[in-house]
């Protein structure tokens, strides 16, 4: 008994060392996947209890299921999702982190997330038909995913360290819509599936690539961090205008809103540390 004792104190102490020694940024991954494990198994059980964890436009203007404005924001529809927007979470999160705080972060990234899923409702309720639907989504459809917070992050930053250049991977964003493209035209299923598998392979090497001698796989584009918002959601709302991509721009735009208020609240507030900021990444701050 006293062996087993001093055996669950040890581990108990270096669970919780190892668990505070974790940033905020990636307690939230950890967190979005141990969801995405569960949620994956009732969701096998019972496929209708989507609508109780994700966003339904129609539902939330009826009063209804309210609280998936929250939940949504954990929940992802594949893995291939959910790894999307932690490999995007673990880079700008930790950086938004560093620069605010693990109090601001938390409190910054639900609500930039619950703005998104209000976006999200209130345009694919009201305009989310015919040719609109592309760029604001449908009332019917459900929506989840964390990018509406994530776009709050990319917001923040855009405010606060405007200059500072970062590359754009683009090679994953062209893999993306290639797919749904290749979905939308070609109707022979055995092409589609070698092609697929394909655009999915090419996903995959060209984020990794990024950390290897062959960056240009990757299509990587310098930029300044206040562009990144804008190409990031603009070109996708255009192509939602011919082709039905199942992404969340008016989440994104939500988010993005949340991100650039509270930017222009925390440049007003602390100039001087703003201006430290910029300073400290070897750009000038106006």
């Amino acid at each position: 008994m006293i062996f087993k004792s001093i055996i669950y104190f040890i581990l108990k102490f270096f669970l919780k060392s190892f668990i505070r020694s974790l940033s905020l940024t990636t307690k939230i991954i950890i967190f979005n996947i141990v969801i995405f494990i569960l949620s994956s198994i009732v969701l096998a059980i019972k496929p209708e209890w989507i609508i109780y964890l994700g966003i339904k436009p129609s539902l939330i203007l009826q009063g209804k299921t309210l609280w998936t404005l929250f939940t949504s924001m954990f929940i992802h529809a594949s893995f291939f999702h959910l790894f999307v927007n932690m490999f995007s979470l673990y880079f700008v999160g930790k950086f938004v982190e560093q620069i605010i705080g693990k109090k601001r972060f938390f409190w910054f990234y639900i609500i930039a997330g619950i703005l998104g899923s209000i976006f999200f409702s209130l345009l694919a309720g009201f305009f989310g038909y015919g040719i609109l639907q592309g760029v604001f989504g449908s009332s019917e459809i459900v929506g989840v995913g964390a990018s509406g917070a994530i776009f709050g992050l990319l917001g923040l930053l855009a405010v606060l360290t405007p200059r500072k250049k970062i590359y754009l991977i683009a090679g994953p964003l062209i893999a993306l819509i290639l797919e749904f493209t290749l979905f939308a035209f070609i109707k022979n299923e055995n092409l589609l599936s070698i092609l697929i598998i394909l655009v999915n392979i090419y996903f995959f090497i060209a984020i990794f690539a990024m950390f290897s001698p062959f960056k240009k796989i990757a299509v990587p584009i310098e930029m300044s961090l206040w562009v990144l918002p804008i190409v990031a959601i603009v070109p996708l709302v255009v192509i939602g205008l011919f082709i039905s991509l199942p992404i969340g721009n008016m989440a994104h735009l939500g988010g993005l809103v949340a991100g650039l208020i509270y930017g222009f609240y925390l440049r007003s507030k602390y100039k001087k540390k703003v201006y430290l900021l910029n300073r400290m990444f070897g750009v000038e701050d106006e």
